[in-house]
């Protein structure tokens, strides 16, 4: 590639980094830095080996230097770190794979129909996917008019417990099957959305689909919560299948490094959500529709604003500006 094309490739990204970089008021997440960092020793390898004693080499050469300072600056400047993950490192971190997201959504809410349509037109598929002793205890519950009655049993605290490592545990498999090439994620996506259609339209074909409300009390964020684990899945399997500009080792391990902290990310939600199926959701029966709705709504607003609305807004807020590209004091390419 000539000179002038490599410029002409990597001049907005290197002008924004540097912009990032001499702005002493903006908060840079230090993980950020470290990934704009590889990308920017894999562009001066680049140089060196094709444009060496170039205006380009100098340029990227002194802007690494200031990335390394910055880098390590950052880091030792890290205080409170638990609150600062949650509240400003990780929702500026995940806007990046906001399009990740809406993918595990889709494959999600596609097995979801699957599994409702298959369940309306074969009464045996139910049992073929929740199991015939799940379903023949659903029935029996239902013919005593307790239909949630499974959500009744056990102890508060031992349902809690039981409940939220079980699903921290779903949610770690379904970010490690990621490493199939996000094939194994994709599978544990599907077979729970497939699940979760299959329960909906039993309850549906049974005529008490609006006994359903008790299970979203809890159903809510663990839903949402999977699909996000799911996201995390994809994010290390394509990050070997779609590499970009990194080597394949590196690309993996970052997106590896980046799929674990999405799963790290969910786990306060699946403690919510198993503190609300042990100690509410088997009261949901006699509580207020309002109430039940309210927790409902609430829930996936959490969600939906953590995930996605805070994640937008806080990236504006600390964005800086769009500069001059032609202003910027790069090498002279004019002649490359």
């Amino acid at each position: 590639m000539r000179e002038a094309s490599f410029v002409k490739q990597n001049k907005e990204k290197w002008i924004g980094f540097e912009r990032a970089l001499n702005n002493n008021n903006a908060k840079i997440n230090p993980d950020d830095l470290a990934s704009f960092y590889i990308q920017l020793t894999n562009d001066l390898s680049y140089a060196q080996t094709y444009y060496p004693e170039s205006k380009t080499l100098l340029y990227l050469n002194s802007l690494a230097s200031q990335a390394h300072q910055k880098i390590y600056i950052t880091k030792k400047e890290s205080k409170n770190k638990i609150i600062t993950f949650w509240r400003d490192e990780f929702p500026l971190f995940f806007r990046q794979y906001h399009k990740t997201l809406l993918y595990a959504f889709l494959i999600f809410m596609s097995a979801v129909v699957i599994g409702a349509v298959s369940t309306i037109n074969d009464d045996s598929f139910v049992r073929l996917i929740l199991g015939d002793a799940y379903v023949n205890m659903t029935i029996e519950n239902i013919e005593k008019g307790e239909p949630m009655a499974v959500y009744k049993s056990g102890s508060n605290v031992g349902s809690f417990l039981g409940i939220t490592i079980n699903n921290i545990r779903v949610a770690i498999i379904a970010f490690a099957f990621g490493i199939f090439f996000s094939v194994g994620t994709i599978y544990v996506l599907f077979s729970n959305g497939i699940m979760l259609g299959a329960f909906i339209t039993f309850f549906y074909n049974n005529g008490i689909l609006e006994k359903t409300s008790t299970i979203w009390l809890h159903g809510t964020i663990e839903i949402s919560v999977i699909v996000i684990a799911g996201c995390a899945g994809l994010v290390m399997g394509n990050s070997f299948l779609f590499p970009k500009t990194y080597s394949r080792r590196v690309a993996f391990m970052k997106g590896a490094k980046d799929g674990l902290k999405i799963v790290v990310s969910t786990i306060p939600f699946f403690i919510i959500a198993g503190f609300i199926e042990g100690f509410i959701t088997r009261y949901g029966e006699q509580m207020p529709p309002v109430l039940a709705y309210g927790i409902i709504f609430m829930s996936l607003f959490l969600i939906v604003y953590y995930y996605i609305f805070y994640p937008i807004l806080l990236n504006k807020a600390i964005r800086p500006k769009n500069v001059n590209l032609e202003s910027q004091n790069l090498p002279n390419t004019a002649a490359a």
